[in-house]
């Protein structure tokens, strides 16, 4: 035959088990919650990088042709000779 006894603090026990249950519980939901946050920041600086190396890129194009157009070859910045004037002819 067992000799059984109930525990006295089986009560105390069993709420602290329950309790330190939900205090996992909810640091579970926490981890989540947080992590779906970074999630979504990723994503949200994986757009804006993407944006800005569009940018950059308009920036470096835009950057090129103003140095094409401000700094072409010398042969166009060369003036050309002035015309001489015209002169009437010479009657004597």
């Amino acid at each position: 035959m067992l000799n059984w006894r109930r525990d006295p603090d089986h009560e105390r026990k069993l709420a602290l088990i329950e309790r330190s249950i939900a205090i996992y519980e909810q640091r579970i939901q926490d981890s989540e919650r947080r992590t779906k946050q970074i999630e979504s920041d990723i994503a949200q600086l994986r757009s804006e990088t993407e944006q800005l190396r569009e940018q950059n890129a308009r920036g470096r194009q835009l950057l090129a042709l103003m140095h094409s157009l401000c700094l072409e070859d010398d042969s166009s910045l060369t003036q050309t000779p002035p015309t001489p004037a015209a002169t009437a002819p010479f009657l004597p």
